[in-house]
């Protein structure tokens, strides 16, 4: 089993690698958008950065000084990009310091080299703005309820308005509340009453103009529930296990709780809202070396609890990768595996037993139906397979955190096919030129490559030869995924007997022709065609059996003294060539 104490303790000085590691680019991200020097930016843009490998959280200073922090400091879990719920002042210079969060130790932090851009200079009012809380129409309000907006694009400030009719302000006159996105009253609303709101968006360019009034009902006097926090892990906690208890402390006249957790300050990709009616819930499984964001409202029959903070926590390290102190390099604590994509077995090997060469502290394999249903096959280095289909092997080493043991696993998807020897069905010859040219033609369930006159030997995926000598061939089919060599041989048993070896095409009458002549004491052969070509390969006649010959002519003229050549396809598709003299 690994031991961890070791791989921590290394953490524990990432400090003092501090000056080796700022150093390398790659540590530190560059602003994606804006890019660093960007001008004339909109106030309300989204900041993005490169994602650096290994490193699990991030921290975002924004200023208006070189690693500042005037505007804002805040974590954002492992997200790569932020964007100012205020918006960021006009035509200023903006700092951006992006900081590494190993999340064990703040100290160990890395802080990297600012970048800046500068904002736009805003010459107009901002629109107007949504009111997001209570929403539009919505009646039994609780009568402790805020006033919750969205954020308006060029606005630095809003006034807000209430009133029990429209366009009044007997609850609140209009009145400027700064640059803030809620309203809190200082009393209770009054209690089954229709309220109308109006907020109003300005910066130095004015006040929006026609915005929307919006309404809503109060119910009946309640006591609302306070907010909580949590007991179990603590607001920033490090180190917390994979599946821990959360809990709260509990709250006076809560009949439930509403849940939010995300891997950033904005998403709910854990649990969005879910709703408990005990103080405590688990959590299966949380992803390792993450920090995770926590809110927590209190509820009645009153409503929810009002403005109640977000906390957060930080998991265990898990398997990796960490920055490993004497390297320099990131490292992984799930094992190195090495299987191919696909594996072909022969037929009549089955089933067939697969061994793991890999070093780990467990093995498992699982069959994978179409529907993606998963069986275990084995918890073994070897496996039994004996059928096609999909198939998933895992191996596992045993991690000692914390005081519980974790498994880092690395699994791999594959294939199974069969495979088998092929059958050579037939090898279909056919004539070019002077040469001949034969496909071998195969049968069987296999992927297969073929060879000629060398079992060894180049084998290509073309099954056809060309330019082969007239003669026996022997053709090898291999099958790539190991099951086996087919062989045929092509036999030529003809001779060049009946064939003259010269003739003198003088006009004598003898030996003018040159034609076939059958052999007194062979069997009989017919011949579907008999060619003639020169030593280059141009054909100069074709001539039946049954004619006289060739005269020595090409397209009327006689041609010179010399060798001449010869192809020859019986009525059982074998083929015979040579060469003879013309003299004159």
């Amino acid at each position: 089993m690994f031991d961890f104490s070791q791989m921590l303790k290394k953490l524990l000085f990432i400090t003092a690698l501090f000056v080796s590691v700022a150093g390398k680019a790659q540590e530190c991200p560059n602003l994606l958008s804006p890019l660093d020097g960007a001008t004339g930016v909109p106030v309300n843009t989204v900041i993005s950065w490169e994602s650096v490998p290994g490193v699990p959280a991030y921290r975002i200073r924004l200023g208006t000084t070189p690693g500042g922090s005037e505007i804002l400091q805040r974590s954002v879990g492992n997200a790569t990009s932020y964007t100012a719920p205020l918006g960021l002042p006009e035509n200023t210079t903006i700092y951006v310091t992006i900081i590494l969060d190993f999340l064990f130790d703040s100290t160990e932090d890395i802080i990297c080299i600012g970048q800046s851009f500068t904002t736009e200079d805003v010459t107009t009012p901002p629109n107007c703005t949504t009111v997001t809380s209570p929403t539009n129409g919505e009646t039994d309000v609780s009568v402790f309820s805020n006033i919750i907006w969205d954020y308006a694009p060029n606005a630095t400030g809003y006034s807000i308005r209430l009133g029990t009719n429209p366009g009044g302000g007997d609850l609140l006159p209009l009145t400027s509340v700064g640059n803030v996105l809620s309203y809190n009253p200082s009393g209770q609303f009054p209690p089954n009453t229709l309220i109308y709101v109006s907020v109003f968006p300005e910066n130095e360019n004015g006040m929006a103009s026609g915005c929307q009034e919006t309404s809503f009902t109060t119910g009946d006097v309640a006591s609302i529930p306070s907010c909580t926090n949590m007991i179990s892990p603590l607001d920033g906690a490090t180190n917390v296990p994979l599946t821990p208890l959360l809990e709260w402390s509990p709250v006076s006249g809560a009949t439930g709780y509403r849940v939010t957790i995300g891997s950033t300050p904005d998403s709910a990709d854990i649990l969005d809202n879910a709703s408990f009616v005990t103080n405590s819930t688990l959590i299966l499984e949380f992803e390792s070396n993450r920090t995770f964001f926590i809110r927590i409202t209190p509820f009645n029959s009153a409503g929810e609890a009002i403005g109640c903070g977000q906390e957060s926590f930080s998991t265990l390290l898990g398997c990796g990768p960490y920055l490993d102190i004497d390297s320099g390099e990131f490292v992984s604590l799930n094992p190195e595996i090495n299987f191919p994509d696909k594996l072909s077995l022969c037929s009549n090997e089955l089933p067939h037993t697969i061994t793991s060469e890999d070093s780990a502290d467990g093995f498992r394999w699982y069959q994978i139906d179409p529907f993606g249903n998963e069986t275990l096959l084995s918890e073994t280095n070897e496996v039994a397979l004996s059928e096609n289909g999909t198939y998933r092997y895992e191996a596992y080493t045993n991690i000692s955190q914390s005081g519980q043991t974790i498994e880092c696993s690395t699994t791999k998807e594959f294939s199974v096919v069969s495979s088998e020897i092929a059958t050579i069905d037939n090898l279909s010859m056919r004539e070019s030129g002077l040469t001949m040219e034969i496909t071998v033609n195969v049968s069987g369930n296999g992927d297969y490559e073929y060879a000629v006159d060398n079992i060894d030997g180049p084998y290509q995926d073309n099954n056809t030869f060309g330019n082969l000598e007239a003669g026996n061939h022997t053709f090898y089919v291999r099958d790539k995924n190991g099951c086996g060599i087919a062989t045929e041989t092509f036999s030529l048993d003809l001779t060049a007997e009946g064939f003259p070896k010269f003739f003198t095409p003088n006009g004598d009458s003898i030996n003018d022709f040159w034609q076939f002549i059958q052999p007194r004491d062979s069997d009989l052969v017919v011949f579907q065609s008999i060619r003639i070509f020169n030593r280059y390969g141009m054909l100069l006649k074709e001539i039946s059996q049954s004619s006289l010959g060739w005269d020595g002519n090409f397209a009327g003229r006689p041609l010179p003294s010399g060798e001449y050549w010869f192809k020859a396809v019986d009525s059982m598709n074998r083929e015979i060539k040579g060469h003879f003299a013309l003299k004159r």
